[in-house]
């Protein structure tokens, strides 16, 4: 038995869950909505409050498919009541990030400002305190979603090795290299 999917989810209250005979799961919160096609070897059963996902047969497939599907489920409910939040810090001389309405604005070094359209189910704030770094905290119900667009925008400028100059994520521990000087 898969660990992960044999763990009932627990359906808060103002969460909406129905499944659809095609085995699409559509789940509605306070934040949005979000739907997800599960494969047609893993059954869902709601009752009071609880949903357990449950897969037909012993199968490698469907062994994996089992835990993946309840994670994703889990998730979406998590999502659409209480949110996702992700936080990242631009760490650099001159390093700036401006939001506005869905239009990100970062100058990171080029010689150019670079510009980022952010989609409608996230929201973004910038935040730039005199003597620290400037901190982007992106929030959405979508995690799949909310997790690619802090991998693209990270992306524009990772971390180098040495100084640790670019964009991380808040907490992110850096490993950096010796310079020149640790050869001696």
């Amino acid at each position: 038995m898969s660990r992960i999917g044999k763990l009932p989810i627990s359906v808060p209250a103002g969460v909406q869950v129905s499944v659809s005979d095609t085995n699409l799961v559509t789940v509605k919160g306070k934040l949005g909505e979000l739907t997800q096609q599960v494969d047609p070897s893993i059954t869902m059963k709601l009752d009071d409050g609880t949903l357990t996902v449950e897969r037909s047969t012993d199968e490698k497939d469907h062994r994996a498919m089992h835990g993946l599907y309840r994670a994703l489920i889990h998730n979406m409910i998590v999502g659409v009541s209480e949110g996702y939040t992700i936080k990242q810090e631009f760490v650099g001389v001159g390093y700036k990030a401006t939001v506005t309405d869905q239009l990100l604005e970062m100058s990171l070094g080029y010689s150019h400002n670079i510009f980022f359209q952010l989609p409608p189910e996230i929201k973004a704030e910038a935040v730039t305190e005199r003597g620290k770094n400037p901190v982007l905290t992106l929030t959405s119900y979508d995690k799949q979603l909310l997790g690619q667009v802090a991998a693209k925008i990270r992306a524009i400028r990772k971390p180098e090795p040495y100084k640790g100059k670019g964009i991380k994520f808040v907490g992110e521990e850096l490993r950096k290299k010796a310079g020149k000087s640790a050869e001696k």
